[in-house]
């Protein structure tokens, strides 16, 4: 099973800049892909931003054009570099990895214990 802990969450002024990382542990064949969430007081969890194991991102449109998510394969580390940051960006964000047990097995998902950003003056 695949571990994750988050780190770089904190408090930021809007417009500043925070990077969150996202490293894995454990024992298992493969990472399919890795992604970042986020859960704002009183909604729903919504996407981030994703990363397959080639390099290919998706982002939420909220998000494009100010954060980055970017993997290093071989630190089995995935990291969002959030720029511009806004108020609306404040949530607890959550790590989330694809991976798979053994290579005949569908892929199951893994959380991360989430780290809190909060972006106010």
């Amino acid at each position: 099973q695949v571990q994750l802990v988050e780190s770089g969450g904190g408090l930021v002024q809007p417009g500043g800049s925070l990077r969150l990382s996202c490293a894995t542990s454990g024992s298992y064949f493969s990472i399919d892909s890795m992604g970042w969430y986020r859960q704002a007081p009183g909604k729903q969890r919504e996407l981030v931003a994703t990363i397959s194991s080639r390099g290919s991102t998706n982002y939420a449109d909220s998000v494009k054009g100010r954060f980055t998510i970017s993997r290093d394969n071989a630190k089995n580390t995935v990291y969002l570099q959030m720029n511009s940051l806004k108020p609306d960006d404040t949530a607890v964000y959550y790590c989330n990895a694809l991976y798979r047990r053994t290579q005949f097995e569908l892929p199951s998902d893994s959380w991360g214990q989430g780290t809190r950003v909060t972006v106010s003056s």
